[in-house]
């Protein structure tokens, strides 16, 4: 292993990551005989094969994974001490990976411009996805934090609550239902729902205070982008559970209305959460000091 290269092990995690030579080049901005050379080399080094390739699909053999693994903490270890010799001299470079799920989106890139403005030398990565694909990614390791509200608990996570993530029952603002006081959720029974899609967070918060409480709704449509659910309400096909994250400016505008429904809001809270054990980069340190000052500023304010 003395005798392999950084250049070797960059690409081969790349093809890896890829499962593609073709792929790999183009990222690496290299031909694919060259790619396939270095792999070739790498693995007369190692003197075992590190793929194995069934029909057109590229797969990483066990000695194959075990390599992935050690390349990662090397290429890790390297960024951090990149970052660390930055920050010795008075500046913060490096790439800070994120990962968050859709209603996130709302806010996080506010916070991300602050971060930036302040350290604009810093490269970074914002990978938007559902709950699921969110999960995924926490599994492999691809981020250097992730920001949702339901951190699963099936997996050895550090989570910090750093922000409240109220769930409210909107409706169009001609609803039947709006303006009433006080709805009783029993009112919901039979009502036209436009969910989110199964294994969303939020729509697991909301099935479970329906399960609670022995309420069946009539789910006319599925989506997985709040936008479309918003347009969905404001076009009078349903109603709907969403964070009150993302109802500005729809909400100030008017054209959806919160109903004052029993049981909700569902107090949910964001998390900005990474693998136990998982060494923060100084990069990923200074975000989440910078994460947590910053949202006690936006509840002050929402407070106020």
């Amino acid at each position: 292993m003395i005798q392999a290269t950084l250049h070797q092990l960059r690409v081969f995690e790349t093809v890896a990551r890829h499962g593609s030579f073709t792929r790999a080049a183009e990222e690496l901005s290299i031909t694919q005989p060259t790619v396939s050379a270095q792999i070739k080399h790498l693995t007369q080094t190692i003197g075992l094969p590190l793929f194995e390739q069934i029909g057109k699909q590229l797969y990483l053999t066990e000695v194959g994974e075990e390599l992935l693994d050690t390349c990662q903490t090397i290429f890790g270890q390297l960024a951090n001490f990149e970052m660390m010799v930055a920050d010795l001299q008075g500046a913060k470079r490096g790439k800070l990976r994120l990962g968050v799920v859709t209603t996130a989106k709302y806010f996080v890139p506010r916070l991300l411009g602050s971060f930036c403005q302040q350290h604009p030398d810093i490269d970074v990565s914002l990978q938007v996805s559902n709950h699921q694909k969110l999960v995924q990614r926490m599994l492999k390791n691809q981020d250097d934090f992730y920001i949702l509200s339901h951190p699963p608990e099936d997996i050895d996570l550090v989570a910090t609550p750093f922000l409240d993530n109220p769930l409210v029952v909107v409706a169009n603002q001609d609803h039947p239902l709006a303006n009433q006081a006080q709805v009783p959720l029993k009112k919901l029974r039979g009502e036209a729902f436009i969910m989110r899609e199964p294994g969303s967070g939020t729509r697991r918060a909301v099935q479970q205070v329906f399960d609670r409480h022995k309420i069946i709704v009539n789910v006319r449509l599925e989506f997985s982008s709040n936008e479309a659910i918003k347009q969905s309400v404001m076009g009078g096909l349903g109603i709907s559970v969403l964070s009150l994250h993302c109802l500005r400016p729809d909400y100030q505008q008017g054209e959806l209305t919160i109903l004052n429904v029993k049981e909700f809001p569902i107090p949910c809270r964001w998390y900005i959460v990474h693998p136990s054990g998982k060494q923060l980069s100084v990069l990923a340190e200074a975000f989440l000091k910078h994460l947590l000052l910053e949202s006690q500023m936006i509840s002050l304010k929402q407070a106020s």
